[in-house]
């Protein structure tokens, strides 16, 4: 049975069960499994026919031994997981018309209109499946910077055995965004307001760290997070590079590349991982927006925290990518011993200079790109203008970055992500068109539309408060559980 142990190498090893439950390992590091499994061509070849539903089953399979969950409840969890999905592919593949041999992969088709609901929704049917298994209760509780949060609430609605905490920093994420968690009226799902975060959603991370770290407060609660830290998250999220693999190759073995809007580097994580599992990827672009937390470490081989900058790809702000480390650990050896250090000298300095050797292998098949604001916005200018398709800014970091890099790049076919709905942006789309009226029609949709007419439920702080309210609402609640 394949087990589970800790990037930092302090954690007995555990089963798959224990690995989506526990979501940190006991030492603070973050679970991996003891080895990639390894996919050969001809399974390749045997899954270009297969639907994502059945691809995912395939890839799965291989994390999971049956003792933990069977074939037929995995097919059913899958099943449960993408029946609310409005495209019949799941997540189909535009083929742009203006550039030969590029992608735009759709991961928005979702309930909340976000690539989160791909890997989130299955995620939470795992913790639901397993706990009622135990006759178990949890909390589950996440920061969001954009669609993490709406794609956890609406997934965790009316699981009696889920109660689900969704922070966000008032002002950085849009309002349509905020609305999908605010106005869901299950009873177990909580969305938390908190005013004056001045490193946005990472201040709401060290909230949740020190949670975590209160081993009584954690135990009471039994607390957990389906966070990108979470390996069921990243897991499920190395599927969607075979798949859009699968679909844009002529024969199995042709190389592809992929540009991945990033932030907390999960989506990315996944696709390296998808990589060293045997996937034929020529090179991954990392594309940040201005905050650029990665690409200073893939241009200097420099991990620092640096301001925060508010930008047009809201979800993407984030100073400090949590799932680098897994990368790290991956690629330097799996030696968790060498990542508690590295660990240890960014958190005691605030950086952490890569020596030259490290670099080098860290950038191996990746470029990085950092893209202003105004790139985002003309670039989905353009594309529209081109061929009136609209993408969200996510997607449209990405592709602005595959423009800049594109005399790096080889003849190779290319994916781009999109990671979003562009209805879930209109203040941003309006920039963009530079009006306030006759929005392209792709700049709506019914559901985001259905949510202005809704009340919202939210609990409000400060960030100079939110330890104690924070903890004193869970801890109510729970109370009224236990009732």
């Amino acid at each position: 049975m394949l087990k589970f142990i800790s990037t930092t190498g302090g954690a007995a090893p555990v089963d798959f069960e224990t690995a989506i439950l526990n979501g940190f390992a006991s030492d603070g590091g973050l679970y991996v499994p003891e080895y990639l499994p390894k996919i050969t061509t001809a399974q390749l070849q045997s899954w270009q026919q297969l639907s994502y539903p059945e691809l995912a089953f395939e890839i799965l399979s291989l994390f999971m031994d049956k003792s933990v969950i069977s074939a037929v409840d995995l097919k059913q969890l899958l099943h449960q997981s993408f029946a609310t999905f409005g495209h019949a592919d799941i997540l189909p593949l535009y083929p742009l018309k203006s550039k030969q041999d590029i992608y735009i992969m759709e991961l928005f088709h979702g309930p909340t209109l976000s690539f989160k609901d791909v890997a989130m929704g299955f995620l939470v049917n795992l913790f639901d499946y397993f706990l009622k298994r135990k006759g178990k209760h949890m909390h589950i509780i996440l920061a969001t910077t954009g669609d993490t949060g709406p794609a956890a609430a609406f997934a965790s609605a009316g699981k009696a055995t889920i109660d689900t905490w969704t922070l966000y920093p008032a002002g950085m994420i849009t309002p349509e965004q905020e609305r999908q968690m605010t106005t869901i009226s299950s009873q177990n799902v909580h969305a938390v307001r908190i005013e004056d975060c001045p490193d946005g959603g990472d201040d709401i991370d060290v909230l949740i760290a020190e949670l975590f770290a209160d081993e009584a407060f954690k135990e009471k609660l039994n607390l957990s997070s389906v966070n990108s830290i979470n390996w069921g998250r990243v897991m499920m999220q190395t599927v969607h590079y075979f798949y859009a693999y699968l679909h844009v190759v002529d024969a199995v073995g042709e190389p592809v590349n992929f540009a991945v809007p990033s932030g907390a580097f999960g989506n990315l994580c996944a696709g390296t991982l998808a990589r060293e599992m045997g996937l034929p990827v020529e090179k991954f672009i990392c594309a940040n927006n201005k905050n650029a937390c990665l690409h200073r470490i893939f241009t200097q081989g420099l991990m620092s925290k640096a301001p925060m900058i508010s930008c047009t790809s809201s979800a993407i702000d984030i100073l400090i990518p949590y799932n680098f480390w897994r990368y790290l650990y991956f690629s330097t050896g799996q030696d968790g011993t060498k990542i508690k250090q590295f660990i240890h000298d960014f958190q005691t300095t605030g950086k952490l200079q890569f020596d030259q050797e490290t670099h080098a292998i860290l950038t191996k098949g990746i470029l990085s790109d950092s893209i202003a604001d105004a790139q985002t916005l003309d670039t989905i200018k353009q594309l529209y203008a081109q061929e009136k398709y609209l993408i969200d800014p996510h997607g449209a970091v990405a592709l602005a970055a595959v423009q800049n890099m594109k005399t790096q790049l080889s003849g190779t076919k290319l994916v781009s992500m999109a990671t979003a709905h562009p209805a879930k942006f209109p203040d941003i789309i309006k920039r963009v068109f530079e009006t306030e009226n006759r929005l392209p029609e792709a700049a709506f949709h019914a559901a985001i539309e259905a949510e202005k007419l809704k009340e919202e439920r939210v609990l409000s702080c400060n960030h100079s408060n939110m330890r104690e309210v924070v903890r004193e609402a869970m801890e109510q609640v729970h109370i009224k559980y236990l009732s």
